[in-house]
């Protein structure tokens, strides 16, 4: 993504899914970083241009103590707190940007509705394009249902679970291994 795409002014937050960083501009003229936990390579955070569509103080469970949502399409994301601090600086989350919650503190009161955020484009990590249901064939067909991954899940039990083959399942899915699911993966089904 090429940042002199738009002109910045007021507050802008970039955020760098490569770097796991947020960094704020006032103007064109970086103000503060702060290190974040982004989207998992099989649920990356979304690239893009967003703004900020609501605020939301203590949201609770893993949100922390601040919520900044996004009006990015398919979902529901947002920059918000986090009840494992140890999550950031890693590719943890189903997309949304994971904060020390001293951090968002600090960035909340900044952020007003409306305020531009940058999510860069990382090659091969959040390379998926978010189209519109009205988009056909881009992306999973409509009608299939989505499973979450829970302990001890295997591809070859989800499958046989919903009397499908692997061979589906793999057709449908980006699976980077299919040899090792992670706990909470979104697996499409026929």
């Amino acid at each position: 993504m090429n940042t002199t795409m738009f002109y910045r002014a007021g507050i802008t937050l970039q955020i760098d899914p490569k770097l796991r960083q947020l960094n704020v501009y006032i103007g064109d003229k970086l103000s503060k970083s702060y290190p974040v936990g982004v989207g998992k390579v099989t649920t990356p955070t979304p690239a893009g241009e967003y703004k900020v569509i609501n605020k939301v103080t203590n949201p609770g469970g893993i949100l922390g103590t601040r919520w900044l949502g996004l009006n990015i399409p398919g979902g529901n994301y947002g920059i918000h707190g986090t009840s494992n601090p140890s999550s950031i600086g890693k590719y943890v989350s189903l997309g949304c940007i994971r904060m020390h919650n001293k951090n968002v503190e600090d960035l909340f009161p900044q952020v007003p509705i409306g305020t531009m955020v940058e999510i860069k484009a990382v090659q091969g990590y959040n390379q998926k394009v978010l189209v519109s249901p009205s988009a056909p064939g881009s992306g999973p067909p409509l009608d299939h249902s989505a499973y979450t991954v829970q302990a001890g899940d295997t591809l070859w039990k989800i499958a046989h679970k919903y009397h499908i083959t692997t061979e589906k399942l793999l057709a449908i899915n980006t699976i980077p291994n299919p040899n090792m699911l992670e706990v909470g993966q979104i697996i499409f089904l026929p």
